[in-house]
């Protein structure tokens, strides 16, 4: 934006030249030479000042582009790989429970309404079939109570909260993993900057001195893993209460839908 006021500070210069120079037809051959110099001279600063400040934005942001991967160079390749590989691994599972918890989200009122005008048209196996047709485990669960319709509204009950148990637990299917991998990240980044800091005073007692720089850069590198463990571990902990939050909207919806779907058999079963 700076570049851009400057370069029209430029060309308004240009402009306004000519109707300067109509004005000053009585002026001397000297000073209007003079005149022209000194505007030749602010367009050549205006453009100088436009590139100075362009030219530091450029660098700027290829600095902060470049930073992460020259601070993960800078640090030790033997404790930098394990918190690299941990951030991917336990980013794989997020992004695969974020996608199929996503999937398992339905129309849990449509479900119902679809059993229940099935019930009323074909009876048992209509709504079975309706169900079978239908994706997610809300439409597991219902399935495995109708199948048991002919037991009685307990039984039912029973298939209902049994199956329920099966599906919240393929729901929090390797949550325990993402957990693992948070509270692993930032241990082996502690793990590598201890490591790091005796690998320093070992390089301090070998030297027999203390060396400002011998220090600064040995306990920068072991500083290194350590800001890249709490990193990893603050992604993937968004990504675990993401996760959290969505498998108990889940879990309430099924519970809310099972209630329903037990009020439907009831009613059809006393018909």
């Amino acid at each position: 934006m700076k570049k851009v006021f400057a370069l029209c500070f430029a060309v308004g210069i240009l402009f306004t030249q000519p109707v300067l120079a109509q004005d000053a037809t009585q002026a001397s051959p000297v000073a209007q030479a003079a005149e022209t110099d000194t505007n030749a001279e602010q367009t050549d600063t205006a453009a100088a000042a436009a590139a100075e400040t362009a030219v530091p934005a450029v660098e700027e942001e290829a600095t902060f582009t470049q930073m992460l991967k020259e601070k993960f160079i800078e640090g030790d390749p033997l404790w930098m790989a394990p918190v690299l590989l941990t951030m991917i691994f336990g980013l794989a599972i997020a992004i695969e429970r974020v996608l199929y918890l996503a999937l398992s989200n339905q129309n849990n009122d449509k479900l119902l309404k679809g059993i229940e005008d099935a019930l009323k048209s074909g009876g048992k196996s209509a709504a079975m079939e309706y169900c079978r047709n239908m994706r997610g485990p809300v439409a597991a669960i219902f399935y495995q109570g109708l199948d048991k319709m002919e037991e009685g509204i307990e039984i039912v009950d029973k298939a209902v909260v049994s199956l329920g148990s099966v599906e919240t637990g393929k729901l929090e299917r390797g949550v325990s993993w993402l957990s693992l991998f948070i509270a692993l990240a930032p241990m082996l980044g502690f793990l590598g900057t201890v490591v790091g800091m005796i690998q320093a005073f070992d390089a301090i007692e070998i030297a027999g001195d203390i060396s400002p720089t011998l220090v600064a850069g040995g306990i920068k590198v072991a500083l290194l893993t350590t800001v890249f463990g709490l990193i990893a571990a603050m992604i993937l902990q968004i990504f675990y209460n993401l996760i959290i939050a969505m498998i108990d909207n889940l879990v309430n919806k099924m519970e809310d839908a099972s209630i329903s779907f037990l009020d439907i058999v009831a009613a059809h079963l006393k018909k």
